[in-house]
């Protein structure tokens, strides 16, 4: 399945719902945003980078499989990853729970325009 914005469903005025998942915005200010991301088992959140935004996931239950610069980590439960700017980015739930991960997002522009996405893997495109 391909996401488009026609995918993309607003439960409330902080909620995204995907169909990997859903995002929730905590708090946010002028440099940072804090996010609560859900994403389904056996599901992952497309490959991107942004130019202007760091971020550092930490998990708070289930498993991430986190690829970072073609680098591949399982975090468990309390674990967290630091990814840089400008670095090719993607999570996957391999776990048969939800992977819960709590997302800081800094950097002088947080607009949803920074997201760079990459193309889908072929097994994606269902």
């Amino acid at each position: 399945m391909v996401e488009t914005v026609d995918t993309i469903e607003k439960t409330d005025d902080r909620t995204q719902t995907r169909f990997w998942g859903k995002v929730t915005v905590i708090d946010a200010g002028d440099r940072y945003k804090i996010n609560r991301i859900e994403v389904k088992p056996g599901h992952h959140i497309r490959t991107q980078m942004h130019y202007h935004r760091s971020e550092h996931w930490v998990v708070v239950s289930g498993t991430a499989k986190v690829i970072c610069d073609e680098k591949e980590t399982i975090l468990m439960q309390k674990q967290s990853t630091y990814v840089p700017m400008n670095t090719a980015h993607r999570v996957e739930n391999p776990g048969v729970i939800p992977l819960v991960m709590i997302e800081i997002q800094n950097g002088e522009y947080l607009g949803d325009d920074d997201i760079i996405r990459f193309p889908q893997d072929a097994a994606d495109e269902d």
